[in-house]
């Protein structure tokens, strides 16, 4: 397998050419990046897949909502619609997808949109929503287009972009020098428990600019939430069960799946690419996989933004009659670096702050 996987190597020298030439283009202004007088905050890494950009908007969303008027722009990945859309109660995963119409069933109190031209949805949003203090726009690292106010680049613990290699012989997007463009790097899913060594060895791996902040964050996994609440059986205790079927279609499942191993006896994995649509077979397949499990006491447990696509009609006559139940993450810093981060985040956004 390693040596078929070789052969994409130059593949990636290739893909790396043209992202270095895509940034020397934008960093001598022949391409340009367009600047708002709303303070804009992007959130993106630098590999493909799951790093834990969506809990990171949630957590700066928490942040800065509760006395400004805000919005969150995404692309809508694997939507079926096209084009500007502004996230209302009617929408499903397949009219805004997954992580924006998470975000748009959590947060009442702000603004959701979707446009693949990030630069549009932003003057979308200003023209539509006055006032507007600002945009956090999700996974738009790479879109250049827009020049944020605030970068922020998250890299998961497990899998630092600095031990990945570039796309297809690796899951890099770019080469790891456009860390440089990033106000702070966020470490993702560290232990609880985090050593001063451990920290040190982390900022020697990852190597900062001048004037770059670090900083260390880690998840908490919450109690489990019914994904059909109403049809949920009161007497199924998830917290007391033997056998659990983990559903992912996420691009790191492995902290849940540790996580999850303490919860049960028997943990049986159904794991997917990420953004998994799932099909009528597959949902069939889990169906009848739970049915044959030998005990009473078992669930399926699935993530927050995959039980968005398990809320569709189909899902819900094929699982709405069984305990499937998702698990939703906490997302926090450090104690040092929550003063540092929450004071950078603020201070990015100067005068819209209200008081």
């Amino acid at each position: 397998m390693e040596v078929f996987r070789f052969l994409l190597f130059p593949f990636a020298l290739l893909y790396g050419l043209v992202t270095k030439v895509r940034n020397i283009l934008f960093d001598t202004k022949i391409l340009p990046s367009a600047h708002f007088q709303t303070p804009i905050i992007s959130v993106g890494n630098l590999v493909a897949g799951g790093s834990g950009k969506t809990p990171m908007v949630e957590y700066i969303t928490r942040l800065i909502s509760s006395n400004r008027s805000i919005a969150i722009l995404s692309r809508g990945y694997k939507r079926k619609t096209k084009g500007y859309r502004l996230a209302n109660d009617s929408d499903t995963s397949e009219t805004l997808g997954d992580e924006p119409l998470q975000y748009h069933q959590k947060f009442s109190n702000v603004n959701v949109a979707v446009c693949e031209s990030r630069k549009e949805g932003i003057k979308k949003l200003i023209n539509a929503i006055q006032p507007l203090d600002a945009v956090i726009l999700d996974d738009a690292f790479q879109h250049r287009f827009v020049k944020p106010k605030l970068s922020i680049l998250v890299t998961d613990y497990y899998k630092l972009f600095t031990k990945d290699w570039l796309l297809p012989y690796g899951m890099l997007r770019e080469h790891i020098s456009g860390r440089k463009r990033a106000e702070i790097i966020v470490v993702t899913k560290t232990p609880r428990i985090f050593s001063p060594i451990v920290r040190k060895q982390l900022l020697e791996e990852i190597k900062p600019y001048p004037g770059q902040l670090v900083c260390f964050s880690y998840i908490n996994y919450l109690p489990f939430v019914p994904v059909y609440p109403e049809r949920f059986n009161s007497s199924i205790n998830p917290d007391n069960v033997y056998s659990i079927i983990m559903v992912t279609g996420i691009g790191n499942p492995g902290p849940m799946e540790e996580y999850l191993r303490r919860q049960c006896t028997d943990l049986e994995l159904m794991e997917f690419a990420d953004h998994h649509a799932f099909t009528s077979k597959e949902l069939l397949l889990l169906s009848e996989k739970f049915k044959y499990l030998p005990t009473r006491r078992k669930i399926i447990v699935t993530t927050e933004k995959d039980a968005k696509r398990l809320q569709n009609k189909e899902a819900i006559e094929i699982l709405g009659d069984l305990p499937v139940f998702y698990t939703p993450i906490a997302f926090d810093f450090h104690p040092a670096d929550k003063i540092l981060f929450d004071q950078a985040v603020n201070q990015s956004l100067g005068s819209s702050a209200k008081v």
